[in-house]
């Protein structure tokens, strides 16, 4: 029965309205008795805690892109595209151990702020700037559109009026309860995120027997070549594993350390042991993805790849719609809804700090505080207004997670190189920063043009050159590297007051440093993480 010319039962439309103003209600009510200062409003009063922290890094992290890109992935090449999720845990170990460290101790509340004082401030300057077209084009621009195109399949919504909707309630929230409101609103969705994805995966699996496959090997004679390896020697993807090897470091780094969107909650942790052993908690949850989003796309390929054909986008809204019981079907939705939700809002308050924080109060130093929120809310809704209008323009890509991993390898080579010598090389020098962000940013930029499919769907670089992506991005990386290594020597070295405190004075001081803290060592949770992804590639080689 359709409700109000939707293509949508009267219960599940009821429960995704109900979760809308649910979740609206939650993120301004927790942060209702608060003077909104500019620490609270940005950095949630640095009251968060490591298990809040790591379902924030993953619910921000996890967004619609993710859930219909990752399923869709699985169905055309599969499970390789984990590679993705199951990585990213090595990153946040990195994040943990060699960051988070600096982060806290020196109470930055923006990564430029780090820059500035391990370089200057042109350095933090650009870095704002790149920052925020990230976040516009990738985080918010990209999401909406995703969960928009999702949501006409599902429901019959046109995509503008999904955008629309979403971005009022979601904009609500964020512009009004800042990070505390973001972060409280991010661990429900996590649970629900998750349950909605185990749900659909058990469903699918459940499945398998009605259509005529009661053992593994009958499931595997049903698959492509692979399709259920992590490990790929074929690069005919771009995933083969050296690329990744070399490629994936790059965009890790720069998504998981650098990013302001991300790290943004491991500023504002209670605790410097807190700010070490959130990421840590979420490289666990990390282990999921695989399992409940990329799987049902292999799963959708074997039962239903008749029914979708060539269109893989749609394997997940006919996995929900095939299997999942109405009622149950408007909690998924809901979950849909609430991974948008939290990558939109993490990405807005991301940007509203650095606006506020880095570009008006260095140019303005007399600022307020208040007028520092005022400033930041604004900034919030004129950068909505502006994802909005470039999320209308999400059709003219084949592949929306494609397209993101693309956007970030063109991004991701510059900043990574600054902030991993940054934090690892006391000779580095401001003046190599600057030139190595400008630098780098042109050449991903160029590169990104270059390789932009033409009429007949070629890429120049990856089809023409045989480069793909993920070793673009480590190429470029390697070109960075030189940069900033030519003109560090060629310049003055900083004082030693300028790198003290924020540099280590080796990668190993990091590791072999006496553990004085309470609570477990971050060092022996972070060897059980590692060990764990180790052993899951080894199971899906």
């Amino acid at each position: 029965m359709d409700t109000f010319g939707l293509r949508i039962p009267l219960i599940d439309f009821a429960i995704i309205v109900a979760y809308m103003f649910g979740i609206l209600a939650v993120g301004v009510l927790s942060v209702r008795r608060q003077k909104m200062t500019g620490e609270i409003y940005f950095l949630a009063g640095r009251s968060l805690g490591w298990v809040m922290i790591g379902a924030a890094l993953f619910a921000s992290n996890i967004s619609t892109i993710h859930l219909v890109g990752l399923a869709a992935s699985g169905y055309n090449e599969g499970l390789v595209w984990g590679n993705f999720e199951w990585m990213a845990a090595f990153t946040l170990v990195i994040l943990s151990l060699f960051f988070a460290p600096f982060y806290f101790r020196n109470k930055i509340e923006t990564l430029p702020e780090y820059l500035e004082r391990r370089f200057n401030p042109a350095a933090r300057s650009f870095l704002a700037f790149m920052a925020i077209l990230g976040a516009l084009f990738i985080h918010i621009g990209m999401s909406l559109y995703a969960g928009a195109t999702v949501f006409e399949q599902f429901f019959g919504i046109d995509v503008v009026t999904s955008i629309l909707i979403i971005s009022i309630v979601t904009g609500a929230y964020t512009v009004l309860g800042g990070l505390k409101a973001v972060v409280v609103t991010e661990a429900i969705q996590t649970v629900l995120l998750i349950g909605g994805s185990i749900l659909v995966t058990v469903l699918a699996i459940l499945a398998l027997p009605e259509h005529g496959i009661n053992t593994m090997t009958e499931f595997q004679e049903r698959l492509r070549p692979q399709q259920l390896s992590m490990v790929w020697s074929d690069n005919s993807v771009g995933l083969a594993w050296y690329s990744v090897l070399l490629g994936y470091p790059v965009l890790g780094i720069w998504y998981w350390c650098t990013d302001q969107t991300i790290v943004q909650r491991v500023l504002a942790a209670r605790s410097e042991h807190d700010a070490q052993i959130g990421p840590l908690f979420a490289g666990f949850i990390k282990v999921l993805p695989v399992f409940i989003l990329v799987l049902p796309g292999v799963i959708g390929f074997v039962i239903y790849g008749d029914q979708i054909g060539e269109n893989a986008n749609q394997v997940l809204p006919v996995l929900i719609q095939e299997l999942v019981p109405t009622g149950l079907r408007g909690l998924i939705s809901a979950g849909l809804l609430a991974a948008l939700m939290s990558t939109i809002a993490a990405a807005l308050n991301s940007c509203a700090t650095l606006f506020a924080v880095d570009i008006v109060a260095r140019v303005r130093p007399a600022t307020s505080d208040a007028a520092q929120v005022r400033i930041g809310r604004w900034s919030a809704v004129a950068v909505m207004l502006l994802a909005m209008l470039w999320s209308t323009q999400g059709d003219k890509f084949s592949s929306i997670f494609e397209a993101v991993q693309e956007i970030g390898a063109a991004l991701a080579p510059a900043i990574t190189t600054v902030f991993l010598w940054g934090v690892f090389w006391r000779r580095g020098t401001g003046q190599a920063a600057v030139t190595t962000l400008v630098f780098g940013f042109s050449m991903g930029a160029a590169a990104f043009i270059l390789d932009f499919k033409d009429a007949a769907g070629f890429k120049l670089i990856t089809d023409g050159w045989g480069i793909p992506f993920m070793l673009q991005a480590f190429l470029m990386t390697v070109i960075c590297s030189a940069v900033f290594f030519a003109v560090s020597l060629l310049t003055p070295p900083p004082p030693a007051e300028k790198v003290d405190g924020l540099t280590w004075e080796s990668p190993l001081t990091a590791l072999t440093r006496k553990w004085t803290g309470s609570g477990i060592d971050p060092r022996r949770l972070a060897a059980a993480l590692c060990l764990t992804i180790g052993l899951l590639y080894w199971m899906f080689r």
